[in-house]
């Protein structure tokens, strides 16, 4: 396979690629997450995702030339969507506690947007995973607030930290595109282009 650049920082996407056994390196160049009004929700993480392996591909161009030229660039974003509303990453406990609330006792969609721009042109795809939730009490929701501190996270959780282990009632897709990364669906995608 290809030598990969992953443009996130996220230790789980990172993780995931490790398991996968890719061989890849972390390059991550800061980007504006925000997005055209009207965009549809599905295309809104491939939207935020092309823009961070854009940035990356540019920053690698500029800074390294030829020692990159032939390597893939994977990005992703993930988002949370509850009753057609983008629920993004918390500001702050109380947002996080917020949140958490919201999607307590009730069923969300997490979408991860994927872009892999390869010397043949862009492989770009979102994928859509149903969770839904227990109903959670204050205590359990600020005990993980507290402890955990997800305001890395769209949605305030993590599927496999503490709260997703007690907390979630039923999974309905691919679980590792919750924690954010289709790593599946990834790995299909590298080898058609490596064909």
């Amino acid at each position: 396979m290809q030598d990969i650049i992953l443009a996130s920082q996220s230790p789980r996407r990172k993780m995931l690629l490790e398991w996968a056994e890719v061989p890849f390196e972390v390059i991550v160049k800061h980007t504006d997450e925000n997005f055209p009004v009207g965009l549809q929700i599905p295309e809104i993480p491939v939207h935020i995702a092309r823009n961070k392996a854009v940035a990356v591909r540019l920053y690698v161009k500029d800074a390294f030339h030829a020692q990159f030229a032939n390597k893939t660039i994977v990005a992703a974003d993930t988002i949370v969507v509850l009753d057609d509303a983008v629920i993004g990453k918390p500001n702050d406990r109380p947002d996080a506690i917020k949140i958490l609330r919201s999607l307590s006792g009730r069923k969300h969609t997490v979408i991860t947007g994927v872009v892999i721009l390869h010397a043949g042109g862009e492989i770009a795809f979102s994928d859509s995973t149903e969770v839904e939730f227990h109903p959670l009490t204050d205590e359990q929701i600020e005990f993980y607030v507290d402890k955990y501190e997800p305001y890395d996270k769209a949605g305030a959780y993590a599927i496999q930290e503490w709260i997703g282990v007690v907390g979630i009632k039923a999974v309905n897709g691919d679980f590792y595109n919750v924690m954010g990364l289709p790593v599946s669906r990834v790995m299909q995608a590298l080898h058609t282009i490596n064909k």
